[in-house]
């Protein structure tokens, strides 16, 4: 059960879908595209504009994941640094993350891929990982809190939304 002390930013759970990769024909390794990369920037900085902190980023480790976490990383400032984070694959359990997040110390943004995000927030959210709660979209953001024992949707930040500055 959350601590009566702990505030909503401490139950915050921000889970981004990577930015637009390169074709895998184009590049195996599959780095972030440039328009992948702007529009990442973009979200990025429109977070840490409207004050929305995070203790650590957690990625996939995919190179992908790895660049957007970075990009994060740049504008945010994670005070518990960037890694890569075993069980965050597009296709691995999802019961095992949505378990252990509640324990994870501070904000934390979760940096992976489809379809392993929409199964977490689907688990998270309803109690079904089959369900699609939300929509996830490259280089989107989706913040979701704690209140007691029930995850709720804080706020979606898609890329289109985010002029550019």
């Amino acid at each position: 059960m959350a601590d009566p002390q702990t505030t909503r930013a401490e139950r915050l759970l921000c889970l981004v879908q990577h930015g637009e990769a390169v074709p895998k024909t184009e590049n195996p390794d599959r780095p972030l595209a440039d328009a992948g990369r702007r529009a990442v920037e973009r979200v990025a900085a429109w977070v840490a504009r409207a004050g929305i902190r995070v203790d650590q980023i957690r990625h996939s480790g995919k190179l992908r994941a790895q660049q957007t976490a970075a990009i994060f990383a740049e504008k945010l400032q994670p005070r518990r640094g960037v890694i890569a984070q075993p069980g965050l694959a597009p296709n691995d359990d999802v019961q095992p993350v949505a378990e252990a997040v509640v324990e994870w110390p501070g904000p934390v943004m979760v940096v992976g891929h489809l379809p392993f995000l929409s199964r977490l927030a689907g688990l998270m959210l309803t109690g079904d990982a089959e369900r699609e709660p939300v929509r996830f979209c490259y280089g989107g953001l989706v913040g979701l809190v704690r209140e007691g024992e029930q995850w709720q949707v804080a706020c979606a930040v898609p890329p289109e939304l985010v002029a550019e500055r």
